[in-house]
């Protein structure tokens, strides 16, 4: 399974089974966490066999259960933090459902994690990976027109990108966010308020890239 094979697969999921990842697929996340750090100066960290984390009141009421597996998404604080969490924990994301797992992003429903988080950093995000006991439903998107902008005729290439942006989770599944291209430049931009749009955003920015095959403009 190829990343883009992985989007249209992956979909959010809360319950998990008693089963332990194996090592080998634990080696090949670590390996790409590492890889991911050093290229975006991020401080993302895997626990395996860790369920203390969704073992709280919060963890309960976001009905998650079997949670003993997630990544921690830690940076640098700064005003791109929350958009760099969301663009390069989606690459671990995609790695893991290709792996065979499962995984959903969680915001708020979960306890305390294990993550180290140096005075000049911050957690932004978790995200729960494991086994699951469903492979989770798609979600229902709006239509593509409303989420994106193209001077003229609309490229081959930005249609595939935005197919992806369609399938990208998004927090509370409010899909706040533009992808615009003027026949020169193509940049995304958060559309109106919500909870954790930058995340969002950079999830939808390196799912569209991966299918597009075209980078997002500084």
């Amino acid at each position: 399974m190829d990343l883009t094979e992985a989007m249209r697969s992956r979909h959010s999921v809360r319950q998990y089974e008693d089963k332990a990842i194996p090592q080998d697929i634990r080696q090949k996340l670590e390996d790409e966490v590492e890889r991911l750090n050093q290229e975006s100066g991020l401080h993302m960290q895997l626990f395996f066999d860790e369920p203390e984390c969704f073992d709280s009141a919060r963890a309960h009421y976001g009905k998650f259960s079997g949670v003993a597996n997630y990544l921690a998404i830690v940076g640098k604080k700064s005003s791109d933090l929350d958009e760099k969490a969301g663009y390069w924990g989606e690459q671990v994301v995609l790695l893991a459902q290709s792996l065979g797992l499962n995984s959903c992003w969680v915001a708020m429903t979960h306890g305390k994690s294990k993550a180290l988080i140096a005075k000049d950093e911050r957690q932004v995000i978790i995200v729960a990976l494991g086994y699951g006991k469903t492979q989770g439903v798609a979600h229902k998107t709006k239509p593509m027109r409303d989420l994106c902008s193209v001077a003229g005729e609309m490229p081959d290439w930005f249609r595939r990108g935005m197919e992806a942006a369609l399938l990208s989770p998004t927090a509370v599944n409010q899909q706040k966010f533009l992808i615009s291209w003027d026949g020169q430049r193509l940049s995304g931009k958060v559309k109106g308020a919500g909870f954790y749009t930058k995340v969002d955003l950079g999830i939808v920015k390196r799912d569209f890239e991966l299918a597009s095959g075209h980078r997002f403009d500084a």
